[in-house]
């Protein structure tokens, strides 16, 4: 019987990096369902595709295939075969996820491959939707959250580390704009479950936030 752990938050709270500590702390799977949505938005830009096109992204997503699989240690993402673990992270990738995320179509495949992965397995999931729409029935919920200045001060950083050319003003511009469109598209949007735990990481470390939730999945375990 598997134990499932729900986390959902705005883009940069922290929801991947925490995800990937936890599972490694309890032994836990962790699917990354954000770079899933990513791999779609590479698709689409890579063959010309519009989020308005909608015969152009069903033909697409009957044919996509995407894969995680942990190499030395890493976690890396395939799209049709094809290592695309930096790919997605580009900020073309993040000014576009959310347009075609949101997309019934996408969602509609998607999803049931994310339920699919988190079978008859210890899962930790991390997304925008878990919580209310992938696991509603999860055994933990959480909330991740944080303020846009200190979401865009990380996401800033992580930028800068991996080589990209940004401004911390236009990641936050980034940060605002897309949070507004999770919270307020009409397909699964951003929101917190009725039965989650909110925790606001904003004034907190890392280890702070991971020691936080594992103390509530071991007690909800008990």
């Amino acid at each position: 019987m598997s134990f499932i752990v729900a986390i959902d938050g705005p883009a940069g709270s922290g929801k991947g990096t925490v995800t990937k500590l936890v599972a490694e702390k309890l032994g836990f799977i962790t699917i990354d369902t954000g770079a899933m949505y990513r791999c779609v938005t590479v698709e689409a830009l890579n063959k010309n595709i519009k989020p308005t096109e909608d015969e152009k992204i069903e033909e697409m997503m009957n044919k996509i295939s995407i894969e995680m699989k942990n190499q030395d240690g890493n976690q890396k993402v395939f799209l049709n075969g094809k290592d695309v673990t930096k790919e997605i992270r580009t900020s073309n990738i993040d000014k576009n996820v959310s347009a075609f995320s949101a997309l019934p179509i996408v969602r509609n495949k998607i999803t049931p491959m994310q339920r699919e992965m988190g079978q008859n397995e210890n899962v930790i999931m991390e997304g925008r939707d878990i919580g209310t729409v992938v696991f509603p029935n999860a055994n933990v919920k959480i909330y991740l959250d944080a303020s846009d200045e200190e979401i865009a001060k990380r996401r800033y950083k992580q930028n800068i580390e991996r080589g990209m050319k940004v401004t911390y003003k236009q990641v936050l511009e980034d940060i605002k704009r897309r949070n507004e469109y999770d919270l307020h598209r009409e397909i699964a949007p951003l929101k917190q479950a009725e039965d989650a735990i909110y925790i606001d990481s904003t004034n907190l470390t890392i280890d702070e936030v991971v020691e936080k939730i594992i103390g509530i999945i071991k007690e909800k375990a008990n």
